[in-house]
């Protein structure tokens, strides 16, 4: 069995005047390595995310960035340090998680509105860790992975399953 790492979690992307903050469990290992949320090739968050907001598909990272902050949406994850083998989420060593500071964030970004679950390990983690669940007002959205791994949604069903995020852009 391979060995396990002690991983880090990328640093929040969040603008002031954030209504959307879509959180991942933990980034994969192609993500860490770039330092870029989504960084894997075959992951289609960015080009749903293109299609939803209405930027073009080949920009840059940091201009990609700016685009969804400009939307109102903002980049975190629930865990904020794990031992993983691997890249997956069922790699996740049972009991190393720590959350990262969720109440903090959502405190300091009154015009939250939604809380988007990019899949079901990341809604199963803020389940666990967060069992207060959101503030009043926020709404949670259960949402299929964007991750190569979940191989059974097509985009347009990916695309189908993500619109009612659409209600709380900018």
């Amino acid at each position: 069995m391979p060995a396990t790492e002690l991983l880090q979690s990328l640093p929040p992307r969040v603008a002031a005047g954030c209504r959307v903050l879509v959180l991942g469990s933990m980034p994969g290992a192609a993500s860490l390595a770039q330092a870029q949320y989504y960084a894997h090739p075959r992951n289609r968050f960015w080009p749903l995310m293109s299609a939803l907001c209405g930027f073009p598909a080949g920009l840059d990272y940091a201009q990609r960035l700016a685009a969804l902050q400009q939307a109102g949406v903002g980049l975190w994850d629930v865990i904020g340090q794990c031992h993983r083998r691997g890249s997956l989420d069922a790699d996740i060593v049972p009991g190393s998680e720590i959350a990262n500071a969720l109440p903090s964030l959502w405190r300091a970004h009154p015009d939250l509105r939604a809380i988007a679950f990019n899949g079901g390990k990341a809604a199963q983690a803020f389940a666990r860790h967060f069992p207060q669940g959101l503030p009043d007002g926020v709404d949670a959205l259960a949402l299929p992975s964007t991750s190569p791994a979940n191989a059974s949604y097509s985009f347009e069903r990916l695309r189908i399953a993500w619109e009612p995020l659409r209600a709380y852009l900018r």
